[in-house]
């Protein structure tokens, strides 16, 4: 992972416009469809507050490390995220991804997302809530 210097920016900045909040959405979809869990930690402020389901992370080691585990297991992971709403330096967005686990098990899983940016335009709190239901790999609609 690269090491940045703080102060460091990260457009588009808030407050948000329609236009900037979409960007933001399509950036954050497009890292995490990488699985590349550093790249996607630097999109958060090294103390970025994390609720993923009953998870409860804090920083980007613990985001770095949980995104490693998560990929480890949800594999051939493709994402879709949607701008639900914005204001501020507030975004929402509910989003759906597809993936197997080791046993071949396909999944969809859908979710909301609660963001709160800093003024660098770094994430500073994201808070998800997710449910999954078992798929077969002809239902998959996240394909490439």
């Amino acid at each position: 992972m690269s090491q940045l210097s703080f102060p460091y920016n990260r457009p588009p900045l808030p407050p948000f416009t329609a236009e900037s909040a979409r960007l933001k959405v399509q950036a954050a979809e497009d890292a995490w469809n990488t699985r590349d869990p550093e790249r996607v930690a630097l999109a958060y402020t090294p103390d970025c507050e994390w609720r993923n389901r009953d998870r409860f992370l804090y920083g980007r080691g613990e985001i770095t490390a949980f995104l490693r585990e998560k990929w480890s297991r949800e594999l051939d992971y493709r994402l879709r995220k949607e701008l639900w709403a914005f204001t501020g330096n507030r975004i929402s967005v509910r989003f759906e991804y597809e993936w197997h686990d080791n046993a071949s098990q396909w999944w969809r899983s859908y979710g909301n997302e609660q963001w709160e940016f800093a003024g660098n335009g770094l994430m500073s709190r994201r808070y998800a809530s997710i449910n999954d239901q078992a798929i077969t790999e002809e239902a998959r609609r996240l394909l490439g």
